[in-house]
């Protein structure tokens, strides 16, 4: 287990023993929100689900608190696998501050590709996100949805690599707006986002390509179906930019279920087909995230 991940699991270990204190210490401004409406941690940090940003802020806090997630993710698939620790804080339900630290590991075909077995790449993200308009909990009595602005700042390690494969830049920044409408009647949440992105595989193969050095717009979309107050299945799907001439980038998807044991512990589990990477082909595997906050 790299350094950064076990930072990032002493953090999330910290947070489950804060929760209680925390929310005993001002239980009115931190709880207002729905259980499981507030999303989960994304791998790359932002509130929402775990491919895709959405609009909510993370935590439960409502306008007149503060509230907080640490979130410890680990993504296998057939042939590499991802793991990424992180913190996000909201403020007041109108601002988001996150960060994420994400290790992906080459495992055996590291080797194949000339890199050395186990070589990993290394990415940290820091995000910000701002409410615009909308409650997606609240605004039942209206259409509009709970719209979001966001940006991402994200480094990679390897930037000699990745300018080996063809990528540019070795970091990079993605925008994004989000619009999320929860409809409690149908307990169904809706989640659609458009991202400007020159990032390969999210920027773990840096940003920008032989084929492409522009920015493009993407799309990632959510629903999630509530079974009941701790439970909730869905299904995301992601576009993705293709600017490296040696390897397709293909699409993300999932098929996820998330149970909140409260408002201060959750789980997401998820099968992910994440298509073609780097030359490998069909990387599908599991998903497993711990998350835990006020």
């Amino acid at each position: 287990m790299s350094s950064a991940f076990r930072h990032g699991v002493v953090a999330l270990v910290a947070a489950i023993a804060l929760c209680p204190a925390a929310a005993r210490a001002g239980e009115a401004a931190y709880m207002g929100k729905l259980l499981l409406t507030g999303g989960v941690s994304a791998v790359e940090g932002e509130g929402g689900g775990g491919l895709a940003a959405w609009s909510t802020i993370t935590g439960y806090e409502t306008r007149d608190g503060v509230g907080a997630n640490a979130h410890a993710t680990y993504v296998g698939l057939k042939d590499f696998s991802l793991r990424s620790a992180g913190v996000a804080v909201g403020l007041h339900d109108r601002l988001e501050l996150s960060y994420a630290r994400q290790a992906f590991d080459t495992g055996a075909a590291g080797g194949r590709l000339g890199l050395g077995d186990g070589f990993t790449f290394h990415q940290d993200v820091v995000g910000a996100k701002l409410r615009l308009l909308g409650d997606a909990v609240y605004d039942q009595d209206r259409l509009l949805p709970q719209v979001s602005v966001g940006v991402e700042y994200k480094h990679n390690d390897r930037g000699a690599i990745i300018r080996a494969v063809g990528g540019r830049h070795d970091s990079g920044v993605d925008y994004y707006v989000a619009a999320t409408k929860l409809l409690l009647g149908e307990s169904l949440l809706l989640d659609a986002t458009l991202r400007a992105t020159k990032a390969n595989q999210m920027g773990l193969l840096g940003f920008g390509g032989d084929r492409n050095d522009a920015y493009s717009l993407q799309a990632e979309g959510s629903a999630a179906l509530l079974l009941n107050r701790h439970l909730a299945l869905g299904a995301e799907y992601r576009t993705k930019p293709d600017n490296l001439g040696f390897a397709h980038e293909s699409d993300w998807a999932d098929v996820f279920v998330a149970y909140a044991l409260n408002k201060h512990l959750s789980i997401t589990a998820a099968y992910v087909d994440l298509g073609d990477i780097a030359t490998f082909r069909r990387q599908r595997g599991g998903y497993v995230s711990l998350q835990a906050g006020f």
